[in-house]
């Protein structure tokens, strides 16, 4: 069953049984203060006529039971409710004498007397009447007489028949009144969880941003509440959860594209040892890369955990010298890029520049490869830098496709790729500017492009601190 139903019937029955309680003692209290009401009348008649009937033995002592039987014909009392008949009979319950005739047996009442009390006795006859019946005991010499005097209470017991009849009636019509009332409150109380299911079965759905009003500070309002925070903290944890898993899949892809750069160095030297003939010098300088390539390989697969998957943003700064770190920078990619027919050209100020240098030296083998990409074949790269004013910049300039103006805001979006075709071809994966945005970014620096299609795209990455750092 329904909480909405348990609550319904609770309350319909409970009121219901209250009232029902509560009207029974009610009219049981009314009837029984009414019955009590007509045997202390009855008692007080039974006393006057013992009254009278002691006034009566007062003048005449040497009254016998007959005689006094004989005389009671001739006492007369009246109340408000006309003249009282009542009856003096033997020991026996035979009749002795009286005013009246009373319709109920005497012996029925005088012989479960105790000696020398009096009481009353309950009679209903068979043509529905109902009468009260008290007797009294007068002790004579010649014996004991019982005086006796009856009251009808018919309109006690169809009084309360009334008012349970008419008290059925009115628990029907509050039992109606309470149900339609039931439904309003138990509605109006279990609104606030109709709310909760459904914006559960929402979050369930996906939708984590599901809250419900609050309307109250009862418990109903403090579960609402409850729901929000609950409802708060899974949408913070699901979004740690989702941005966790983006950083890993940003990781795994910028780790596969940058990984190709030091391999493409790499192989490019040990195909040149293993192809041309080379003097010492040459070896040494191709082994030279090779091994740095690889070093820097390997400390780049930790730094860029640390930047894409831990976030973590104080890489700590050191002062480079601008014009060992491109020559250096530009030497690694040069078999490849002469390989393609592809002329790279370094010019560079020996200025000082704050960098961390194997996340930088990303950067700028990232430009140079988009640069390569953008010439099929032939072609030429400028690498410079130089002092500004505050800092110092990084500039590569190609000749190669160009981009469009209207794409050149949207590069730097990770995944994003102008000519997705070649992209694809070349190995691509849209993330190359998007690491070097943020790589510049934690240097505090900032990274401009200017292109034009068909001629070729330049690149500036500015960089703070230069000579004064």
């Amino acid at each position: 069953m329904r909480l909405f139903w348990k609550l319904f019937c609770s309350m319909v029955l409970i009121t219901a049984l209250a009232c029902a309680l509560g009207g029974y003692a009610l009219i049981d209290a009314q009837f029984r203060s009414s019955f009590n009401s007509e045997v202390s009348s009855l008692y007080e008649e039974n006393d006057l006529l013992r009254y009278a009937l002691a006034q009566e033995l007062k003048f005449n002592p040497g009254y016998t039971r007959q005689d006094l039987a004989d005389a009671a014909g001739n006492i007369s009392i009246t109340t408000g409710r006309g003249k009282v008949s009542f009856r003096l009979s033997g020991e026996e319950g035979e009749t002795l004498g009286g005013s009246g005739a009373l319709p109920v047996d005497a012996a029925q009442l005088t012989g479960t007397l105790p000696e020398g009390c009096r009481g009353w006795r309950l009679t209903e006859l068979s043509d529905g009447r109902i009468y009260l019946h008290a007797a009294s005991p007068l002790a004579l010499a010649d014996g004991m007489l019982y005086l006796e005097n009856c009251r009808e209470i018919a309109a006690v017991f169809q009084a309360r028949e009334v008012q349970y009849q008419n008290f059925f009636y009115l628990m029907l019509a509050l039992t109606a009144a309470v149900g339609v009332l039931s439904l309003i409150v138990s509605a109006m109380l279990l609104r606030p969880l109709e709310r909760l299911s459904a914006a559960a079965c929402r979050m369930a759905a996906g939708e984590l941003d599901q809250r419900v009003r609050v309307d109250s500070d009862d418990e109903m309002g403090q579960l609402s509440a409850d729901f929000n925070a609950m409802a708060a903290r899974i949408e913070r944890q699901v979004h740690e959860l989702k941005e966790a898993a983006r950083r890993q899949e940003d990781f795994i892809g910028s780790f596969a594209h940058e990984i190709k750069t030091p391999l493409t160095s790499i192989i490019g030297y040990a195909d040149l040892l293993r192809s041309r003939p080379a003097t010492p010098e040459q070896v040494q300088e191709s082994a030279g890369y090779i091994f740095s390539e690889g070093r820097r390989l390997e400390a780049l697969s930790r730094k860029l955990m640390d930047l894409i998957v831990l976030d973590k943003q104080d890489f700590p700064l050191r002062t480079v010298p601008l014009d060992v770190f491109l020559n250096r920078t530009g030497g690694a990619l040069r078999p490849a890029l002469e390989a393609q027919g592809i002329c790279l050209t370094v010019k560079t100020q020996a200025v000082p520049a704050q960098m961390e240098p194997d996340l930088m030296e990303t950067v700028c083998l990232n430009l140079l490869d988009n640069a390569r990409k953008a010439m099929e074949t032939g072609g030429s790269i400028l690498l410079e830098g130089f002092a500004e004013e505050a800092g110092c910049c990084i500039q590569v300039t190609d000749t190669g496709k160009g981009i469009p103006p209207e794409e050149l805001e949207r590069v730097t979006e990770a995944f994003y790729m102008v000519d997705k075709s070649r992209a694809r071809a070349q190995g691509g994966a849209g993330l190359g500017l998007a690491l070097c945005q943020r790589i510049v970014d934690l240097h505090g620096g900032t990274l401009e492009l200017e292109s034009a299609v068909g001629k070729g795209t330049r690149v500036r990455v500015h960089l703070k601190g230069g000579k004064g750092a």
